[in-house]
Formats: C-alpha cells, structure tokens, sequence
C-alpha cells in the first residue's frame, strides 16, 4: 500500500516528527529516511541537525 505519491503511508509520521524535531524541510527528512531507513531514530536525528547547522 503507497499514499498518492508513491510512498509508504508509515513514513509519513516519522517525516512529520523530523521535521518537527530539527526544521529541516520534508524533502530533506524524506531523502534522509530514504538514505538511511525508518528504523534509526538517533541516526535521523544526527543527520537532520547536521543538515541544520549547514543552513
């Protein structure tokens, strides 16, 4: 099962929450989970505020 865009509906709450977390853009907490899989939060969450102090 896929959403209108073709992704998996369970990724949507984690981009949600990443974006929320760190400011960095759907688009990037999108790339990001593609990059490194749902499954590691503190790996997100690293990566995302390294994005954000690039900014």
């Amino acid at each position: 099962m896929v959403d209108e865009q073709g992704r998996p509906p369970a990724t949507d709450g984690l981009v949600r929450r990443l974006v929320s977390e760190t400011g960095i853009t759907e688009a990037q907490a999108r790339e990001l989970i593609a990059f490194l899989g749902p499954h590691n939060w503190s790996s997100l969450l690293r990566e995302a505020r390294f994005l954000v102090g690039k900014l």
